[in-house]
């Protein structure tokens, strides 16, 4: 699933924790989420609208839950609210479904204070290899030129917008063919999704600057 490769691209597989800042990286999943379900053709967006396509049950049960968030929310339609919304549990929700396919093991660290955390993060060598190669696999697609999936083309427009290029190509600067494909990457996809990238770019931009003020 796109959130699930996002999320393994966007957290520490020894430690669990964000490589990004947590509402940076929040945004992504909940970019990551909308794209799954304009992918499976049951919601659209025009000019920073969101709209509900298909009203029929989802087969993944977070895809479900979401979309009839949408659908009971008729009033709200800009994607940045919904972005903005999807965005403070996406981790938690994502990490949760990864936990179910087993990918992933929850873990509770104790905070200073006394308070407590659940971080979700491969623990097993065949979790960590499968985590890492979420990256891994990206980067040698980047680096052969070869053509993507709508899927991989959304994941790596996000991957771009969000900060994340420096880790999935660390190490690969003398292939610049693969940091040259990123802008053709979103500027490919159709417009519904192009709309969610350029929204979540703009999204994290905003929380960036608003934490240097």
């Amino acid at each position: 699933m796109l959130a699930d490769q996002y999320y393994l691209i966007a957290h520490e597989d020894r430690t669990g924790r964000s490589r990004l800042h947590p509402r940076a990286t929040g945004l992504g999943l909940a970019a990551a989420l909308l794209a799954e379900l304009v992918l499976e053709g049951r919601i659209g967006v025009t000019d920073g609208d969101l709209f509900v396509l298909d009203r029929h049950p989802t087969r993944d049960a977070l895809e479900h839950d979401i979309l009839d968030l949408l659908i009971a929310q008729p009033q709200h339609r800009d994607v940045r609210t919904w972005l903005a919304f999807l965005s403070q549990d996406a981790a938690l929700r994502v990490g949760e479904r990864l936990m179910r396919l087993g990918a992933v093991e929850p873990v509770t660290r104790r905070r200073m204070l006394g308070s407590t955390h659940t971080l979700y993060m491969p623990n097993s060598a065949q979790q960590r290899n499968a985590a890492a190669w979420a990256s891994t696999r990206l980067a040698n697609l980047l680096i052969r030129g070869m053509e993507l999936s709508i899927s991989d083309r959304v994941l790596v427009s996000l991957v771009s917008a969000t900060g994340l290029t420096r880790h999935v190509l660390y190490g690969f600067e003398m292939y610049p063919q693969a940091f040259q494909y990123l802008p053709n990457a979103a500027a490919s996809l159709p417009s519904d999704l192009r709309e969610i990238v350029d929204y979540t770019e703009a999204s994290i931009g905003s929380v960036l600057t608003a934490g240097r003020r």
